[in-house]
């Protein structure tokens, strides 16, 4: 989705959160916080376990998934976010790392999103299969591809490659966006799968495409057409935090509706 003309402020806050270190290294994920032999976190002192419980509240996530990112604003129309990332360990949820600012939609969140709105759309997605960027991989798990010319995302909801990736010497037409030159937004970035497989068989025409977690556009944050979007140093964290063999999954919504997921 073309999503870089947004301008609607600077988010603050954006230096690089402190991960947590893990009490019981070979018993959690990198970068976990998990509890001590006493059953507390070692961060309960700074009210980090209390935000597990948002991670509580989600009651569709896959068996298998032990990662889980939340994008959460205050309401629908809100266009600033915070990004938190939770692992589970032993039957529970901890932090992986301190909340992180964001930016959605210049819309907002939206359970209704359609091609060319500038909403982010609301729900539990996956991270899809391949990570890319315009740079080097920066250590991410996943299978990473460095974005070359004629790497398009194809959001031309007439083709019948509507909302995929493809690499191709012509434009895929519609609102098609040439990877390769989206600085430094593109930098690299994460696929949330939104009208796409798992979520769905095929893409719907017409109800949305390229909804990505990636970089600002704007030094200091703005808001975008649809994706995500976190300061570089706080992305190159997440990337590297997700672990396929997790199943991780994205759940976008308002935080008074986080309920229904």
């Amino acid at each position: 989705m073309k999503r870089r003309t947004f301008v609607l402020g600077a988010a603050a806050g954006v230096a690089a959160p402190a991960i947590l270190g893990p009490t019981t290294a070979a018993a959690a994920p990198r970068g976990t916080a998990v509890p001590t032999a006493t059953g507390e976190s070692p961060r309960d002192k700074r009210g980090m376990v209390g935000l597990a419980s948002r991670a509580a509240q989600l009651k569709s996530l896959p068996p298998q998934t032990t990662q889980v990112v939340i994008v959460g604003s205050s309401s629908y129309a809100d266009t600033y976010a915070t990004l938190e990332a939770y692992a589970k360990v032993r039957g529970r949820w901890w932090p992986a790392f301190a909340p992180i600012p964001a930016r959605i939609g210049s819309k907002g969140f939206s359970d209704n999103h359609t091609e060319g709105v500038p909403t982010t759309p609301t729900g539990v997605y996956s991270i899809g299969p391949t990570m890319y960027g315009i740079a080097a991989n920066p250590g991410v798990r996943y299978p990473y591809h460095r974005l070359v010319s004629g790497d398009w995302w194809n959001e031309n909801p007439t083709s019948p490659r509507y909302n995929t990736f493809q690499h191709t010497a012509t434009n895929p037409g519609g609102n098609s966006e040439a990877l390769w030159q989206e600085v430094p937004a593109y930098t690299h970035f994460a696929v949330i799968t939104y009208n796409m497989a798992p979520n769905v068989p095929t893409p719907v025409p017409y109800a949305g495409s390229g909804i990505f977690l990636h970089e600002f556009s704007r030094s200091g944050g703005n808001a975008t057409a649809g994706c995500v979007a976190v300061s570089h140093s706080h992305l190159v964290t997440v990337l590297r935090w997700l672990d396929p063999a997790l199943a991780p999954r994205i759940v976008l919504s308002p935080y008074p509706n986080l309920g229904r997921y």
